[in-house]
């Protein structure tokens, strides 16, 4: 490949004459070179210079000019300048030393193999010159290239070394292999399992992080089972690893739900980019192992899981640091419900049923389904067609119902304020029981949404408790 090719654009122009001006090395390196061997396009750009990144980056910007922003950390020793899409960080070589209780290394100026040394990956380890003397050389120390056309994840140096000088690398090198689907070199898998231990001393924010991208990669079961083989999972989800195992009673198993559940996740990976689907999905039966329980008739049983599961959610997002709001109320939501359209499916298709379905997921029906269509992984083709065929029954009776009843968000046509004032009511235990007796009629098709019938039905109620109409 002629790398020279893929830096004529304005900007990496203006950073040779830079750099050449203030007599600086300059490189390109990291996942800016990586991308364009695996032809992805990548926007943000990273330089090391040899010498001040600061320096270069003031002088940069000024020779981009207006529409340049210049943003300096000197603690750092770093400098990021945007100009309208890109990102450009500039950094100075340096070289890194730890100590064992923390991720945060004593940084010193160094040569560019100092900083080559201290990546975290051969693949993104790789520099490129940008001087006019050495323009477009590729700088390869590690072998970095021939480990992408291996597809293969490697430390530059020794990974024990890597691993625990900085232990969300190993998050990281799970996640690269999960996004690119690459293979984990063995050497560098078991230094995973020798360090796993260190991942402690890592914020629960940044292991979030790296979990949310492998939730987010093509095949995300690939990261979960690397998480695990290597013992880090255990660590940081230990809710996710109980649902392992399958326990034979009487000749009589269950499913693994741990791998049906990752099959359940590649399954929605097909169909959607929502990251808290894709969280709903992961978690949908992690209420399994605290409700299994051996029925003699009928064998193993997980009664309520759906519900476990939901209280469960917000006790995983708190210790996770994931977000406490909307978002986990939407996968509790997706969680606590997911039974019930497989329940439909699994029986006769009623109006009323589906309606009840519509009032309780309102706008998330649409996610609803798509979780629950992914959750058929059924070996046997003929009950696993069936579902499918009784989901598309489901979803037209949905459609249909939607636009004859407007459920969806259902706001009941007479409201708590009209029944006190028909009956000179102050708040009481039986205006909620006429409100609950609309709903449930609206929902069962016994009326329809409309003011004027639930009216009449409200005043028929009534009577029937005893209340006569004072203001009508």
């Amino acid at each position: 490949m002629e790398l020279k090719e893929h830096f004529t654009g304005k900007i990496f122009n203006l950073i040779s004459d830079t750099a050449d001006e203030l007599g600086l090395e300059c490189y390109v390196v990291g996942g800016y070179v990586r991308d364009i061997f695996l032809n992805r396009p990548s926007k943000d750009i990273d330089v090391v210079v040899v010498g001040s990144g600061i320096e270069i980056a003031e002088a940069f910007g000024r020779k981009l000019g207006r529409g340049a922003h210049v943003s300096v950390f000197k603690n750092f020793g770093t400098a990021q300048v945007k100009y309208h899409d890109l990102e450009v960080e500039f950094v100075g070589a340096r070289k890194e030393s730890y100590s064992h209780d923390s991720r945060k290394p004593v940084v010193e100026n160094g040569t560019l193999e100092d900083d080559q040394n201290r990546r975290d990956f051969t693949i993104n380890a790789l520099a490129v010159c940008l001087n006019k003397s050495r323009y477009g050389e590729l700088v390869d120390p590690f072998g970095g290239l021939d480990d992408l056309k291996e597809r293969t994840i490697r430390t530059p140096l020794d990974p024990d070394i890597t691993f625990s000088d900085d232990p969300l690398r190993m998050m990281r090198c799970i996640r690269f292999a999960t996004q690119l689907n690459f293979f984990i070199e063995d050497e560098t898998f078991d230094a995973l399992e020798r360090n796993r231990e260190r991942i402690k001393i890592i914020s629960r924010e940044r292991i979030a992080d790296e979990l949310n991208k492998i939730l987010l990669s093509p095949v995300p079961s690939k990261g979960f089972v690397d998480l695990d083989r290597c013992g880090l999972l255990e660590l940081i989800f230990p809710e996710f690893v109980a649902l392992q195992g399958v326990e034979v009673k009487n000749g009589r198993g269950h499913k693994d739900n741990f791998y049906h559940t990752l099959e359940v996740v590649d399954n929605i990976a097909k169909v959607t980019d929502n990251l808290w689907l894709r969280w709903a999905t992961l978690l949908h039966d992690i209420g399994k192992p605290r409700t299994k329980r051996w029925d003699s008739r009928i064998g193993w049983t997980f009664h309520n899981h759906n519900f476990v599961g939901e209280k469960m959610i917000p006790d995983i997002f708190r210790k996770m640091k994931l977000p406490m709001n909307e978002k986990m109320k939407y996968v509790q939501k997706l969680v606590g419900l997911h039974m019930r359209p497989i329940v439909i499916a699994d029986e006769e298709v009623t109006d009323s049923a589906v309606r009840r379905l519509l009032f309780e997921a309102g706008d998330d029906i649409d996610d609803l389904m798509l979780l629950c269509e992914a959750d058929i992984t059924s070996k046997n083709e003929v009950r696993k067609q069936r579902f499918l065929d009784n989901f598309k029954l489901v979803r037209q009776k949905l459609k249909d119902l939607e636009e004859k009843d407007r459920i969806r968000n259902f706001q009941p046509p007479v409201d708590g304020a009209e029944i006190m004032k028909v009956f000179n009511l102050q708040p009481c235990r039986e205006i909620g029981s006429l409100k609950s007796s609309i709903k449930d009629a609206i929902l069962d098709g016994v009326i329809p949404n409309e003011h004027d019938a639930a009216f009449e039905y409200m005043l028929k109620k009534a009577k029937q408790i005893g209340l006569e109409p004072v203001n009508l």
